[in-house]
């Protein structure tokens, strides 16, 4: 049985993670909040050097300013770590590289493995159609959201950007800029309001015909179930590295 920490616990995504735990026969040994209220049957440690136990694996929904005193703990205890948080600086972005060296890190634009799988569908799509369709992307979330646009949106982005015969340009917003679409350019569009959870869209736009690719989260279970899967699959790996929701769906797909 795996065993896992939960960061970031008290949370609204840390007690949807501690619930699918419990589906899934997964140990949960201790969680790490600013707020160190009990609220489950395990025990809570705002510091996370306080924690004097063991685990497997420790899973993130905190925010990207935990991210120091996390890493810190996971490359002390060598223990493995999956990172769900959005809106690192790139100056955190390189703090997780440097820590993969030392430990296993997961990282992923998304949890969901439903976004994932439109990732590489998204991938193959940009690698048959090339130049000869235009990409945008749509991206709308719940008016409480801080980023924009979202990590997922990006994520779709080079993916698409990846598989595309040129150099892509992405463009943010058009109304600064007076002038017909660029060949290269990639369009990231985004929406805030009510409590939207999370829909991404993926646009081919060709010369008479449109090829769109949607996914829509109804319950914010498909990241914290992502996230539980993630935690299974790191649970077995030892090797330093940064690892992504490519590699859970291999294992998936493989069996």
């Amino acid at each position: 049985m795996p065993k896992i920490i939960i960061s970031g616990c008290n949370g609204r995504m840390g007690q949807f993670v501690t619930a699918i735990c419990a589906e899934k026969n997964v140990k949960i040994a201790a969680g790490f909040d600013i707020n160190a209220e009990k609220k489950n049957d395990y025990p809570v440690y705002a510091d996370p050097m306080e924690f004097a136990g063991t685990a497997d694996v420790v899973v993130d929904f905190s925010s990207p300013s935990s991210l120091t005193k996390l890493l810190d703990y996971c490359k002390a205890k060598k223990t493995a770590c999956v990172l769900c948080a959005t809106g690192y600086s790139d100056e955190q972005l390189t703090q997780i590289e440097n820590a993969a060296k030392e430990i296993p890190v997961f990282r992923s634009g998304n949890m969901s493995l439903g976004i994932n799988l439109l990732t590489a569908l998204v991938k193959k799509a940009a690698a048959v159609l090339g130049d000869s369709f235009d990409v945008e992307i749509v991206e709308r979330h719940h008016k409480m959201k801080l980023d924009a646009p979202s990590g997922t949106a990006l994520m779709l982005a080079d993916a698409a950007a990846s598989a595309l015969p040129h150099e892509s340009e992405y463009v943010y917003e058009r109304q600064s800029i007076r002038q017909k679409r660029g060949q290269n350019e990639i369009g990231i569009s985004s929406v805030r309001g009510g409590t939207i959870i999370g829909e991404h869209e993926v646009i081919f736009a060709g010369n008479d015909e449109v090829l769109e690719f949607k996914h829509t989260a109804y319950s914010r279970n498909v990241f914290a179930n992502g996230a539980v899967s993630a935690a299974i699959f790191m649970a077995d790996v030892k090797a330093p590295g940064l690892y992504d929701m490519n590699d859970v769906l291999s294992e998936v797909l493989a069996r």
